[in-house]
C-alpha cells in the first residue's frame, strides 16, 4: 500500500515535525509514505470570499497533481468515524485492489468545494477545532493506529 498526505504548508514547529517523523518512520512498517507540502497561496490580512475561493482553487490544482489513487479530503464537515471503522474502511480498499490513498489536508481555509467533491471520502477528526499541524499529527497516528489494528498489533488497546 502507497499513503500519500499532502498538507497545504510545512511544519513550523520541531515538536510537531518529530511527532510525524515518528508516525511516518512507524507507517512505513505496513506502507511506503509519501508526504508532500506545497505552499499556500498567499492572502491578505482580511481576504473577501472571492479571494478565498480563487485561493483554494489554485491550491486545488496543486494538491491535485500530487495526489493519486482514492483520496481522503480531511475536513470539519466530512464523517468521523472511530479508529476500528477507519481501519476496515482502509482495510476494505485495499482488498478492493486500491493501492494507493491520498489523504488531503487544506490550509487554514480549508479545502475547494470542488477537490472535496472528487474525493472518494471526506472525513472529519471532530467537531473541535485544531491547529493545522495537530491536526496532521493526529492523522498520521490514526492512520497508523489503523493499520496497527488491520495487522493485530498491540498498538491498539
Amino acid at each position: 500500500m502507497n499513503l500519500n498526505f499532502i498538507a497545504m504548508g510545512r511544519l513550523k514547529k520541531g515538536w510537531y515535525s518529530d511527532a510525524c517523523a515518528e508516525y511516518i518512520k512507524r507507517l512505513g512498517a505496513y506502507a511506503r509514505v509519501t508526504v508532500r507540502e506545497p505552499e499556500p497561496v498567499a492572502l491578505p490580512q482580511d481576504p473577501s470570499a472571492a479571494q478565498i475561493a480563487q485561493a483554494l482553487e489554485k491550491e486545488a490544482r496543486v494538491i491535485r497533481e500530487h495526489a493519486s489513487g482514492f483520496s481522503v479530503a480531511m475536513c470539519v464537515e466530512g464523517k468521523q468515524l472511530s479508529s476500528e471503522r477507519l481501519a476496515a474502511k482502509l482495510e476494505e480498499l485495499g482488498n478492493n485492489g486500491i493501492s494507493c490513498i491520498s489523504f488531503i489536508i487544506g490550509s487554514s481555509f480549508g479545502l475547494a468545494e470542488g477537490l472535496k467533491a472528487e474525493c472518494g471520502l471526506r472525513l472529519s477528526m471532530s467537531e473541535m477545532t485544531f491547529p493545522h499541524e495537530l491536526a496532521r499529527v493526529m492523522l498520521l497516528e490514526q492512520v497508523y493506529r489503523a493499520f496497527s489494528i488491520i495487522n493485530n498489533s498491540k498498538y491498539h488497546k
